[in-house]
Protein backbone atom coordinates (compact mmCIF):
# COMPACT_ATOMS: atom_id res chain seq x y z
CA UNK A 1 0.00 0.00 0.00
CA UNK A 2 1.36 3.41 -0.97
CA UNK A 3 1.81 5.82 1.91
CA UNK A 4 -0.84 8.28 0.68
CA UNK A 5 -3.29 5.37 0.34
CA UNK A 6 -2.65 4.43 3.96
CA UNK A 7 -3.40 7.97 5.13
CA UNK A 8 -6.58 8.10 3.07
CA UNK A 9 -7.66 4.90 4.83
CA UNK A 10 -7.79 6.71 8.18
CA UNK A 11 -11.48 6.39 9.10
CA UNK A 12 -13.98 8.70 10.74
CA UNK A 13 -17.11 8.00 12.80
CA UNK A 14 -19.70 10.74 13.16
CA UNK A 15 -23.37 11.83 12.96
CA UNK A 16 -24.65 9.75 15.87
CA UNK A 17 -28.24 9.02 16.85
CA UNK A 18 -29.50 7.24 20.01
CA UNK A 19 -32.22 4.61 19.78
CA UNK A 20 -35.05 4.45 22.36
CA UNK A 21 -33.19 1.73 24.29
CA UNK A 22 -29.75 3.37 24.20
CA UNK A 23 -28.21 1.79 21.12
CA UNK A 24 -26.06 4.17 19.10
CA UNK A 25 -26.23 4.53 15.32
CA UNK A 26 -23.59 6.52 13.47
CA UNK A 27 -21.94 6.91 10.09
CA UNK A 28 -18.49 5.45 9.45
CA UNK A 29 -16.50 5.17 6.21
CA UNK A 30 -14.79 1.80 6.83
CA UNK A 31 -15.95 0.51 3.43
CA UNK A 32 -14.83 3.62 1.58
CA UNK A 33 -18.05 5.66 1.82
CA UNK A 34 -20.05 6.59 4.95
CA UNK A 35 -22.52 3.85 5.88
CA UNK A 36 -24.78 3.25 8.89
CA UNK A 37 -23.29 1.31 11.79
CA UNK A 38 -24.73 0.54 15.23
CA UNK A 39 -23.10 -0.09 18.60
CA UNK A 40 -24.56 -1.39 21.87
CA UNK A 41 -21.74 -0.50 24.28
CA UNK A 42 -18.77 1.87 24.30
CA UNK A 43 -15.76 0.38 22.54
CA UNK A 44 -17.75 -2.66 21.43
CA UNK A 45 -17.71 -4.29 18.03
CA UNK A 46 -19.97 -2.26 15.73
CA UNK A 47 -22.46 -3.78 13.30
CA UNK A 48 -22.59 -2.48 9.74
CA UNK A 49 -26.23 -1.89 8.78
CA UNK A 50 -26.06 -0.49 5.23
CA UNK A 51 -23.92 -1.76 2.37
CA UNK A 52 -24.15 0.72 -0.50
CA UNK A 53 -21.50 2.01 -2.88
CA UNK A 54 -23.01 5.49 -2.48
CA UNK A 55 -22.56 7.63 0.61
CA UNK A 56 -25.17 7.73 3.35
CA UNK A 57 -25.74 11.35 4.36
CA UNK A 58 -27.48 11.11 7.76
CA UNK A 59 -29.20 8.67 10.10
CA UNK A 60 -31.91 9.30 12.71
CA UNK A 61 -33.50 6.76 15.05
CA UNK A 62 -37.26 6.70 15.51
CA UNK A 63 -38.25 7.98 18.97
CA UNK A 64 -40.32 4.86 19.67
CA UNK A 65 -39.09 2.01 17.46
CA UNK A 66 -35.83 0.28 16.61
CA UNK A 67 -35.86 1.70 13.10
CA UNK A 68 -33.75 4.33 11.42
CA UNK A 69 -34.32 7.02 8.83
CA UNK A 70 -31.35 7.65 6.57
CA UNK A 71 -30.55 9.60 3.41
CA UNK A 72 -28.52 8.81 0.30
CA UNK A 73 -27.88 10.42 -3.06
CA UNK A 74 -26.37 8.97 -6.24
CA UNK A 75 -22.94 9.80 -7.60
CA UNK A 76 -22.72 12.99 -5.56
CA UNK A 77 -25.70 14.61 -7.32
CA UNK A 78 -27.18 15.78 -3.97
CA UNK A 79 -30.67 14.60 -4.93
CA UNK A 80 -31.07 12.89 -1.58
CA UNK A 81 -33.68 10.17 -1.16
CA UNK A 82 -35.07 9.11 2.22
CA UNK A 83 -35.10 5.52 3.45
CA UNK A 84 -36.24 3.48 6.46
CA UNK A 85 -33.96 0.80 7.92
CA UNK A 86 -35.86 -1.75 10.04
CA UNK A 87 -34.42 -3.75 12.93
CA UNK A 88 -34.29 -6.89 10.78
CA UNK A 89 -32.27 -5.11 8.06
CA UNK A 90 -35.17 -4.46 5.67
CA UNK A 91 -34.76 -1.18 3.78
CA UNK A 92 -37.72 0.80 2.47
CA UNK A 93 -37.21 3.57 -0.10
CA UNK A 94 -39.65 6.14 1.25
CA UNK A 95 -39.34 8.77 -1.48
CA UNK A 96 -38.23 6.99 -4.68
CA UNK A 97 -38.14 10.21 -6.70
CA UNK A 98 -34.53 10.43 -7.90
CA UNK A 99 -35.11 13.64 -9.86
CA UNK A 100 -35.73 15.60 -6.63
CA UNK A 101 -33.91 16.64 -3.46
CA UNK A 102 -35.40 15.62 -0.11
CA UNK A 103 -34.41 17.39 3.12
CA UNK A 104 -35.12 15.48 6.29
CA UNK A 105 -37.41 17.36 8.70
CA UNK A 106 -37.63 14.92 11.59
CA UNK A 107 -39.91 12.29 13.15
CA UNK A 108 -43.04 13.22 15.04
CA UNK A 109 -43.05 12.31 18.76
CA UNK A 110 -44.48 8.82 18.20
CA UNK A 111 -42.39 7.97 15.15
CA UNK A 112 -45.56 7.43 13.10
CA UNK A 113 -44.88 10.27 10.65
CA UNK A 114 -41.96 12.26 9.37
CA UNK A 115 -41.64 15.58 7.57
CA UNK A 116 -39.39 16.72 4.76
CA UNK A 117 -38.90 19.54 2.28
CA UNK A 118 -38.51 18.74 -1.40
CA UNK A 119 -38.28 20.40 -4.80
CA UNK A 120 -40.11 17.54 -6.53
CA UNK A 121 -42.84 19.93 -7.82
CA UNK A 122 -40.48 22.59 -9.20
CA UNK A 123 -36.69 22.42 -9.15
CA UNK A 124 -36.08 25.96 -7.90
CA UNK A 125 -38.42 25.90 -4.87
CA UNK A 126 -39.09 23.61 -1.91
CA UNK A 127 -42.45 22.44 -0.61
CA UNK A 128 -43.19 20.78 2.75
CA UNK A 129 -44.49 17.22 3.00
CA UNK A 130 -45.66 14.92 5.79
CA UNK A 131 -45.55 11.16 5.25
CA UNK A 132 -46.54 8.14 7.30
CA UNK A 133 -43.80 5.66 8.15
CA UNK A 134 -45.58 2.98 6.07
CA UNK A 135 -46.21 5.22 3.05
CA UNK A 136 -43.99 5.44 -0.02
CA UNK A 137 -43.36 7.63 -3.06
CA UNK A 138 -46.25 9.92 -4.00
CA UNK A 139 -48.27 8.92 -0.91
CA UNK A 140 -46.70 11.83 0.99
CA UNK A 141 -49.05 14.75 1.70
CA UNK A 142 -47.91 18.20 0.59
CA UNK A 143 -48.98 20.50 3.39
CA UNK A 144 -47.30 23.69 2.18
CA UNK A 145 -46.36 24.98 -1.26
CA UNK A 146 -43.11 26.86 -0.93
CA UNK A 147 -41.57 29.88 -2.57
CA UNK A 148 -37.83 29.47 -2.13
CA UNK A 149 -35.05 27.76 -0.18
CA UNK A 150 -36.92 26.04 2.67
CA UNK A 151 -35.88 23.53 5.30
CA UNK A 152 -37.46 22.11 8.45
CA UNK A 153 -36.27 22.00 12.05
CA UNK A 154 -38.55 19.46 13.64
CA UNK A 155 -42.00 19.05 15.19
CA UNK A 156 -43.34 20.92 18.19
CA UNK A 157 -43.75 18.80 21.37
CA UNK A 158 -47.49 18.36 20.67
CA UNK A 159 -46.86 17.53 16.97
CA UNK A 160 -49.13 20.35 15.82
CA UNK A 161 -46.48 22.61 14.30
CA UNK A 162 -43.33 22.38 12.21
CA UNK A 163 -40.49 24.89 12.49
CA UNK A 164 -39.93 26.21 8.98
CA UNK A 165 -36.70 27.98 7.99
CA UNK A 166 -36.25 30.07 4.86
CA UNK A 167 -32.88 31.29 3.61
CA UNK A 168 -32.91 34.38 1.40
CA UNK A 169 -29.11 34.40 1.46
CA UNK A 170 -26.46 32.84 3.68
CA UNK A 171 -26.82 35.79 6.06
CA UNK A 172 -30.52 36.57 5.82
CA UNK A 173 -33.09 34.10 7.13
CA UNK A 174 -36.67 33.89 8.33
CA UNK A 175 -38.49 31.50 10.66
CA UNK A 176 -42.14 30.44 10.41
CA UNK A 177 -44.48 28.25 12.42
CA UNK A 178 -46.23 25.88 10.02
CA UNK A 179 -49.51 24.31 11.15
CA UNK A 180 -49.41 20.62 10.20
CA UNK A 181 -53.19 20.26 9.75
CA UNK A 182 -54.06 23.50 7.98
CA UNK A 183 -50.78 24.36 6.24
CA UNK A 184 -51.07 27.90 7.60
CA UNK A 185 -47.69 29.61 7.92
CA UNK A 186 -47.10 32.26 10.62
CA UNK A 187 -44.11 34.57 10.17
CA UNK A 188 -42.16 34.78 13.44
CA UNK A 189 -39.18 36.91 12.43
CA UNK A 190 -40.10 40.06 10.48
CA UNK A 191 -36.96 42.19 10.37
CA UNK A 192 -35.03 44.80 8.43
CA UNK A 193 -31.63 44.24 6.89
CA UNK A 194 -29.89 40.87 7.00
CA UNK A 195 -30.33 38.65 10.06
CA UNK A 196 -29.40 35.01 10.65
CA UNK A 197 -31.72 32.66 12.52
CA UNK A 198 -30.27 29.17 12.67
CA UNK A 199 -29.87 25.97 14.71
CA UNK A 200 -33.59 25.93 15.54
CA UNK A 201 -34.83 23.49 18.19
CA UNK A 202 -38.09 23.15 20.13
CA UNK A 203 -38.29 23.71 23.88
CA UNK A 204 -40.67 21.93 26.30
CA UNK A 205 -42.91 25.00 26.46
CA UNK A 206 -43.54 24.98 22.70
CA UNK A 207 -41.24 27.90 21.97
CA UNK A 208 -38.18 27.76 19.74
CA UNK A 209 -34.57 28.12 20.81
CA UNK A 210 -32.07 29.24 18.21
CA UNK A 211 -28.97 31.30 17.56
CA UNK A 212 -29.27 34.66 15.86
CA UNK A 213 -27.39 37.90 15.22
CA UNK A 214 -30.49 40.12 15.28
CA UNK A 215 -29.26 43.47 16.61
CA UNK A 216 -25.74 42.14 17.14
CA UNK A 217 -22.47 41.55 15.31
CA UNK A 218 -22.20 38.12 16.96
CA UNK A 219 -24.55 35.15 17.15
CA UNK A 220 -26.22 34.58 20.51
CA UNK A 221 -28.66 32.05 21.99
CA UNK A 222 -32.26 33.25 22.04
CA UNK A 223 -35.81 32.08 22.73
CA UNK A 224 -38.42 32.71 20.03
CA UNK A 225 -42.04 32.50 21.19
CA UNK A 226 -44.78 31.64 18.68
CA UNK A 227 -46.11 35.19 19.02
CA UNK A 228 -42.81 36.38 17.48
CA UNK A 229 -41.24 37.63 20.73
CA UNK A 230 -37.47 37.15 20.67
CA UNK A 231 -35.47 37.34 23.89
CA UNK A 232 -31.75 36.66 24.44
CA UNK A 233 -30.91 33.69 26.66
CA UNK A 234 -27.09 33.62 26.50
CA UNK A 235 -24.68 36.05 24.86
CA UNK A 236 -20.90 36.09 24.60
CA UNK A 237 -19.07 39.41 24.25
CA UNK A 238 -16.28 38.02 22.08
CA UNK A 239 -17.40 34.92 20.18
CA UNK A 240 -20.32 33.37 18.35
CA UNK A 241 -22.66 30.99 20.09
CA UNK A 242 -22.99 28.96 16.93
CA UNK A 243 -25.32 26.08 17.76
CA UNK A 244 -27.82 24.67 20.24
CA UNK A 245 -29.49 21.29 20.76
CA UNK A 246 -32.40 20.84 23.18
CA UNK A 247 -34.38 17.83 24.40
CA UNK A 248 -38.00 19.00 24.28
CA UNK A 249 -39.13 16.64 27.08
CA UNK A 250 -36.49 17.23 29.77
CA UNK A 251 -35.37 20.73 28.83
CA UNK A 252 -31.76 19.63 28.84
CA UNK A 253 -29.60 21.37 26.30
CA UNK A 254 -26.13 21.73 24.88
CA UNK A 255 -24.84 24.86 23.17
CA UNK A 256 -21.50 25.63 21.58
CA UNK A 257 -19.22 28.66 21.43
CA UNK A 258 -16.85 29.06 18.51
CA UNK A 259 -13.69 30.38 20.19
CA UNK A 260 -11.17 31.20 17.46
CA UNK A 261 -12.31 28.08 15.62
CA UNK A 262 -12.26 25.78 18.65
CA UNK A 263 -15.51 24.47 20.15
CA UNK A 264 -16.41 25.06 23.79
CA UNK A 265 -19.56 23.19 24.84
CA UNK A 266 -21.90 24.13 27.68
CA UNK A 267 -24.39 21.55 28.99
CA UNK A 268 -27.36 22.56 31.10
CA UNK A 269 -31.11 22.44 31.56
CA UNK A 270 -33.90 24.98 31.42
CA UNK A 271 -35.30 25.94 34.82
CA UNK A 272 -37.97 28.66 34.84
CA UNK A 273 -36.64 29.98 31.54
CA UNK A 274 -33.04 30.16 32.78
CA UNK A 275 -30.17 27.77 32.07
CA UNK A 276 -28.81 25.80 35.01
CA UNK A 277 -25.36 24.61 33.98
CA UNK A 278 -23.92 21.15 34.50
CA UNK A 279 -20.18 20.44 34.78
CA UNK A 280 -18.33 21.33 31.59
CA UNK A 281 -17.97 18.37 29.19
CA UNK A 282 -14.46 16.90 29.37
CA UNK A 283 -14.02 16.54 25.61
CA UNK A 284 -10.53 16.91 24.11
CA UNK A 285 -9.58 20.22 22.48
CA UNK A 286 -10.76 20.65 18.91
CA UNK A 287 -14.23 20.90 17.46
CA UNK A 288 -17.40 19.05 18.41
CA UNK A 289 -20.96 18.93 17.14
CA UNK A 290 -23.92 16.83 16.08
CA UNK A 291 -25.58 16.34 19.45
CA UNK A 292 -28.02 13.45 20.02
CA UNK A 293 -29.72 12.93 23.38
CA UNK A 294 -29.85 9.52 24.97
CA UNK A 295 -32.92 7.96 26.63
CA UNK A 296 -34.26 10.28 29.38
CA UNK A 297 -31.54 12.77 28.35
CA UNK A 298 -29.12 11.49 31.00
CA UNK A 299 -26.34 11.69 28.42
CA UNK A 300 -25.67 12.98 24.94
CA UNK A 301 -23.60 11.80 21.99
CA UNK A 302 -21.38 14.18 20.05
CA UNK A 303 -18.77 13.93 17.29
CA UNK A 304 -15.35 15.20 18.35
CA UNK A 305 -12.25 15.75 16.22
CA UNK A 306 -9.05 17.75 16.26
CA UNK A 307 -6.01 18.48 14.11
CA UNK A 308 -4.28 15.34 15.37
CA UNK A 309 -7.40 13.23 16.12
CA UNK A 310 -9.65 11.59 13.56
CA UNK A 311 -13.39 11.98 14.17
CA UNK A 312 -15.08 9.71 16.71
CA UNK A 313 -18.34 9.66 18.63
CA UNK A 314 -18.13 10.48 22.34
CA UNK A 315 -20.94 10.16 24.89
CA UNK A 316 -21.05 12.73 27.70
CA UNK A 317 -22.75 12.24 31.05
CA UNK A 318 -24.83 15.32 31.91
CA UNK A 319 -24.38 15.00 35.68
CA UNK A 320 -20.58 14.72 35.72
CA UNK A 321 -19.42 16.09 32.36
CA UNK A 322 -17.30 12.97 31.88
CA UNK A 323 -17.05 11.71 28.32
CA UNK A 324 -16.55 8.19 27.01
CA UNK A 325 -15.37 7.53 23.49
CA UNK A 326 -17.80 4.99 22.04
CA UNK A 327 -16.28 4.56 18.58
CA UNK A 328 -12.71 3.75 17.66
CA UNK A 329 -12.37 4.60 13.99
CA UNK A 330 -9.01 3.11 12.95
CA UNK A 331 -6.01 5.08 11.74
CA UNK A 332 -4.79 2.51 9.17
CA UNK A 333 -1.90 1.51 11.42
CA UNK A 334 -0.51 5.06 11.56
CA UNK A 335 0.46 5.93 15.15
CA UNK A 336 -1.79 8.66 16.48
CA UNK A 337 1.28 10.19 18.13
CA UNK A 338 2.67 10.94 14.66
CA UNK A 339 -0.14 13.35 13.80
CA UNK A 340 0.80 17.03 14.17
CA UNK A 341 -1.45 19.73 15.63
CA UNK A 342 -1.59 23.20 14.08
CA UNK A 343 -0.72 26.52 15.66
CA UNK A 344 -3.20 29.39 15.57
CA UNK A 345 -1.40 32.44 14.14
CA UNK A 346 -2.36 35.88 12.87
CA UNK A 347 -0.87 38.02 10.14
CA UNK A 348 -1.47 41.62 9.08
CA UNK A 349 -3.15 42.24 5.74
CA UNK A 350 -2.94 45.19 3.33
CA UNK A 351 -5.29 47.40 5.37
CA UNK A 352 -3.85 46.61 8.79
CA UNK A 353 -6.50 44.01 9.60
CA UNK A 354 -5.35 40.88 11.40
CA UNK A 355 -6.21 37.62 9.61
CA UNK A 356 -6.26 34.34 11.57
CA UNK A 357 -4.77 31.14 10.19
CA UNK A 358 -3.88 27.63 11.28
CA UNK A 359 -0.24 26.76 10.55
CA UNK A 360 1.10 23.20 10.74
CA UNK A 361 4.85 22.64 10.48
CA UNK A 362 6.58 19.25 10.17
CA UNK A 363 8.24 18.01 13.34
CA UNK A 364 11.64 17.93 11.65
CA UNK A 365 11.32 21.05 9.50
CA UNK A 366 14.66 22.28 8.17
CA UNK A 367 15.27 26.04 8.39
CA UNK A 368 14.57 27.79 5.11
CA UNK A 369 13.86 24.54 3.29
CA UNK A 370 10.20 23.73 4.01
CA UNK A 371 7.69 23.90 1.15
CA UNK A 372 4.21 25.21 2.07
CA UNK A 373 0.73 24.36 0.80
CA UNK A 374 -1.77 27.17 1.42
CA UNK A 375 -5.18 25.49 1.66
CA UNK A 376 -8.18 27.85 1.36
CA UNK A 377 -11.63 26.85 2.58
CA UNK A 378 -14.81 27.01 0.52
CA UNK A 379 -18.00 28.87 1.21
CA UNK A 380 -17.02 31.66 1.40
CA UNK A 381 -19.48 31.59 4.31
CA UNK A 382 -17.41 29.03 6.19
CA UNK A 383 -14.39 28.78 8.45
CA UNK A 384 -11.31 26.61 8.56
CA UNK A 385 -11.31 24.95 11.98
CA UNK A 386 -8.95 22.48 13.69
CA UNK A 387 -10.45 19.20 12.47
CA UNK A 388 -8.63 16.14 11.20
CA UNK A 389 -7.44 16.02 7.60
CA UNK A 390 -5.71 12.84 6.47
CA UNK A 391 -4.38 14.61 3.39
CA UNK A 392 -2.83 17.37 5.47
CA UNK A 393 -1.27 14.87 7.86
CA UNK A 394 0.24 13.00 4.91
CA UNK A 395 1.85 16.15 3.54
CA UNK A 396 3.13 17.24 6.96
CA UNK A 397 4.62 13.77 7.55
CA UNK A 398 6.42 14.15 4.22
CA UNK A 399 8.02 17.50 4.91
CA UNK A 400 5.39 20.00 3.77
CA UNK A 401 3.95 22.76 5.97
CA UNK A 402 0.24 23.56 5.77
CA UNK A 403 -1.16 27.09 6.05
CA UNK A 404 -4.96 27.52 6.36
CA UNK A 405 -6.14 31.15 6.50
CA UNK A 406 -9.58 32.42 7.44
CA UNK A 407 -9.55 35.36 5.05
CA UNK A 408 -12.12 38.15 5.27
CA UNK A 409 -15.57 36.84 4.45
CA UNK A 410 -15.08 33.80 6.68
CA UNK A 411 -17.62 33.06 9.38
CA UNK A 412 -16.77 32.78 13.06
CA UNK A 413 -15.55 36.34 13.63
CA UNK A 414 -18.74 38.37 13.58
CA UNK A 415 -21.21 39.66 11.01
CA UNK A 416 -19.06 42.60 9.89
CA UNK A 417 -16.12 40.34 9.06
CA UNK A 418 -18.27 38.10 6.87
CA UNK A 419 -19.34 41.05 4.72
CA UNK A 420 -15.83 42.38 4.05
CA UNK A 421 -15.65 40.43 0.75
CA UNK A 422 -19.12 41.09 -0.61
CA UNK A 423 -19.44 41.67 -4.38
CA UNK A 424 -17.13 44.57 -5.29
CA UNK A 425 -14.84 43.77 -2.33
CA UNK A 426 -14.30 40.20 -3.52
CA UNK A 427 -10.65 40.59 -4.39
CA UNK A 428 -9.77 41.97 -0.96
CA UNK A 429 -9.93 38.40 0.30
CA UNK A 430 -7.41 37.38 -2.37
CA UNK A 431 -5.15 40.20 -1.16
CA UNK A 432 -5.38 38.62 2.30
CA UNK A 433 -3.79 35.47 0.89
CA UNK A 434 -0.97 37.56 -0.61
CA UNK A 435 -0.37 39.04 2.84
CA UNK A 436 -0.25 35.50 4.23
CA UNK A 437 2.45 34.60 1.72
CA UNK A 438 4.47 37.63 2.83
CA UNK A 439 4.13 36.45 6.45
CA UNK A 440 5.36 33.00 5.39
CA UNK A 441 8.37 34.56 3.64
CA UNK A 442 9.49 35.83 7.05
CA UNK A 443 9.05 32.48 8.78
CA UNK A 444 12.41 30.79 9.48
CA UNK A 445 11.27 27.32 8.34
CA UNK A 446 9.78 28.32 4.97
CA UNK A 447 11.36 28.16 1.53
CA UNK A 448 9.75 31.21 -0.15
CA UNK A 449 10.27 29.75 -3.62
CA UNK A 450 8.21 26.64 -2.86
CA UNK A 451 4.75 27.85 -1.91
CA UNK A 452 1.63 26.37 -3.54
CA UNK A 453 -2.05 27.23 -3.27
CA UNK A 454 -4.95 24.76 -3.12
CA UNK A 455 -8.67 24.98 -2.41
CA UNK A 456 -12.07 23.45 -3.07
CA UNK A 457 -15.33 25.02 -4.29
CA UNK A 458 -15.10 28.74 -3.47
CA UNK A 459 -11.59 27.87 -2.32
CA UNK A 460 -11.02 26.69 -5.88
CA UNK A 461 -11.95 30.15 -7.12
CA UNK A 462 -9.56 31.64 -4.54
CA UNK A 463 -6.83 29.33 -5.81
CA UNK A 464 -7.35 30.43 -9.41
CA UNK A 465 -7.65 34.09 -8.39
CA UNK A 466 -4.38 33.87 -6.47
CA UNK A 467 -2.67 32.39 -9.52
CA UNK A 468 -4.00 35.15 -11.81
CA UNK A 469 -3.71 38.14 -9.45
CA UNK A 470 -0.29 37.36 -7.97
CA UNK A 471 1.29 34.99 -10.49
CA UNK A 472 4.88 35.33 -9.27
CA UNK A 473 4.17 34.02 -5.76
CA UNK A 474 3.37 30.44 -6.65
CA UNK A 475 5.21 27.25 -7.48
CA UNK A 476 1.96 25.33 -8.20
CA UNK A 477 -1.82 25.39 -7.78
CA UNK A 478 -4.57 22.79 -7.28
CA UNK A 479 -8.18 23.75 -8.08
CA UNK A 480 -10.78 21.32 -6.68
CA UNK A 481 -14.38 21.77 -7.90
CA UNK A 482 -13.67 25.49 -8.17
CA UNK A 483 -15.37 28.45 -9.86
CA UNK A 484 -13.52 29.67 -12.95
CA UNK A 485 -16.17 32.13 -14.18
CA UNK A 486 -18.80 33.66 -11.94
CA UNK A 487 -21.00 34.24 -14.97
CA UNK A 488 -21.10 30.65 -16.23
CA UNK A 489 -21.22 29.36 -12.65
CA UNK A 490 -24.33 31.41 -11.86
CA UNK A 491 -25.91 30.50 -15.19
CA UNK A 492 -25.42 26.77 -14.67
CA UNK A 493 -25.55 26.08 -10.93
CA UNK A 494 -28.62 24.25 -9.58
CA UNK A 495 -31.66 26.50 -9.96
CA UNK A 496 -32.64 25.94 -6.32
CA UNK A 497 -29.47 27.73 -5.13
CA UNK A 498 -28.92 30.42 -7.78
CA UNK A 499 -30.63 33.25 -5.85
CA UNK A 500 -28.61 32.50 -2.72
CA UNK A 501 -25.34 32.60 -4.64
CA UNK A 502 -26.24 35.85 -6.40
CA UNK A 503 -26.87 37.39 -2.98
CA UNK A 504 -23.23 36.67 -2.12
CA UNK A 505 -21.38 37.17 -5.39
CA UNK A 506 -23.54 39.69 -7.26
CA UNK A 507 -26.32 39.26 -9.81
CA UNK A 508 -26.01 38.54 -13.50
CA UNK A 509 -28.41 41.37 -14.28
CA UNK A 510 -26.66 44.09 -12.27
CA UNK A 511 -23.07 42.95 -11.79
CA UNK A 512 -22.19 40.97 -14.94
CA UNK A 513 -19.38 43.29 -16.04
CA UNK A 514 -17.75 43.18 -12.62
CA UNK A 515 -18.16 39.41 -12.37
CA UNK A 516 -16.49 39.03 -15.76
CA UNK A 517 -13.61 41.24 -14.64
CA UNK A 518 -12.73 39.10 -11.61
CA UNK A 519 -13.34 35.67 -13.18
CA UNK A 520 -10.02 33.80 -13.40
CA UNK A 521 -10.86 32.20 -16.76
CA UNK A 522 -10.70 35.66 -18.33
CA UNK A 523 -7.21 36.21 -16.90
CA UNK A 524 -5.77 32.76 -17.47
CA UNK A 525 -2.94 34.20 -19.56
CA UNK A 526 -1.46 35.58 -16.32
CA UNK A 527 -0.98 32.16 -14.72
CA UNK A 528 2.69 31.22 -14.40
CA UNK A 529 2.50 28.15 -12.13
CA UNK A 530 1.61 24.58 -13.15
CA UNK A 531 -2.06 23.82 -12.47
CA UNK A 532 -3.95 20.68 -11.43
CA UNK A 533 -7.76 20.73 -11.91
CA UNK A 534 -9.96 18.16 -10.12
CA UNK A 535 -13.76 17.87 -10.47
CA UNK A 536 -16.81 15.59 -10.34
CA UNK A 537 -18.98 15.27 -13.44
CA UNK A 538 -22.21 15.24 -11.38
CA UNK A 539 -21.47 18.43 -9.45
CA UNK A 540 -24.79 20.34 -9.08
CA UNK A 541 -23.21 23.30 -7.30
CA UNK A 542 -20.20 24.15 -9.44
CA UNK A 543 -20.83 22.40 -12.77
CA UNK A 544 -17.94 20.53 -14.37
CA UNK A 545 -17.81 23.10 -17.18
CA UNK A 546 -15.88 25.34 -14.80
CA UNK A 547 -13.04 22.81 -14.71
CA UNK A 548 -13.13 22.24 -18.44
CA UNK A 549 -12.87 25.90 -19.39
CA UNK A 550 -10.07 26.85 -16.98
CA UNK A 551 -8.06 23.78 -17.94
CA UNK A 552 -8.41 24.64 -21.62
CA UNK A 553 -7.49 28.31 -21.21
CA UNK A 554 -4.62 27.79 -18.77
CA UNK A 555 -3.10 24.97 -20.86
CA UNK A 556 -2.18 27.56 -23.47
CA UNK A 557 0.24 29.13 -20.98
CA UNK A 558 1.33 26.55 -18.35
CA UNK A 559 1.36 22.78 -17.78
CA UNK A 560 -2.14 21.64 -16.76
CA UNK A 561 -3.37 18.31 -15.46
CA UNK A 562 -7.14 17.66 -15.35
CA UNK A 563 -8.94 14.80 -13.62
CA UNK A 564 -12.75 14.41 -13.74
CA UNK A 565 -14.64 11.58 -12.04
CA UNK A 566 -17.87 10.51 -13.71
CA UNK A 567 -19.38 9.19 -10.44
CA UNK A 568 -18.65 12.15 -8.17
CA UNK A 569 -20.26 15.49 -7.46
CA UNK A 570 -19.14 18.50 -5.43
CA UNK A 571 -16.08 16.82 -3.96
CA UNK A 572 -14.53 13.37 -4.10
CA UNK A 573 -16.29 11.04 -1.66
CA UNK A 574 -15.54 7.45 -2.78
CA UNK A 575 -12.34 5.98 -1.36
CA UNK A 576 -11.03 4.53 -4.62
CA UNK A 577 -11.52 7.90 -6.32
CA UNK A 578 -9.89 9.76 -3.44
CA UNK A 579 -6.88 7.47 -3.67
CA UNK A 580 -6.56 8.05 -7.41
CA UNK A 581 -7.15 11.80 -7.14
CA UNK A 582 -4.84 12.56 -4.25
CA UNK A 583 -2.11 10.19 -5.41
CA UNK A 584 -1.93 12.36 -8.51
CA UNK A 585 -2.04 15.55 -6.43
CA UNK A 586 0.86 14.22 -4.34
CA UNK A 587 2.87 13.44 -7.48
CA UNK A 588 2.05 16.91 -8.82
CA UNK A 589 3.26 18.68 -5.69
CA UNK A 590 6.33 16.44 -5.39
CA UNK A 591 7.29 17.35 -8.95
CA UNK A 592 6.71 21.10 -8.70
CA UNK A 593 7.55 21.80 -5.05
Amino acid sequence: MREIERYLNVRSAHSASFSPDGRLAFLMDTTGTPQVWTLDTPGGWPDQRTFFDERVTFCSYSPEREELAFGMDEGGNERQQLFRLDADGTIVNWTAMPHAKHRWGGWDSEGDRFAFASNRREESVFDVYVQGRDEQGDEATRIYEGDGWLSLSGWSPDDSTLALHQAHSSFDHDVYALDVETGERVHLTPHEGTVRYQSLTWGPDGSLYLVTDEGSDLLYLARLALDGTLEPVREDPDWNIDGVALDDESGRLVYSRNVDGYTELTAGELVDGEIREFPAPSLPEGIAGGVSFGPDAEQFAVTATGDARNANVHVVDFATGEDTRWTHAPTAGIPRSSFVASELVRFESFDGREIPAFFTVPKAAEPGATPVIIDIHGGPESQRRPSFSALKQYFVANGYAFFEPNVRGSTGYGKAYTHLDDVEKRMDSVADVKAGVEWLHDHPAVDPDRIAVMGGSYGGFMTLACLTEYPDLWAAGVDIVGIASFVTFLENTGSWRRALREAEYGSLDEDREFLESISPVNRADRIRAPLFVLHGANDPRVPVGEAEQIAEEAAEHVPVEKLVFEDEGHGISKLENRIEAYSQVVEFFDEHL
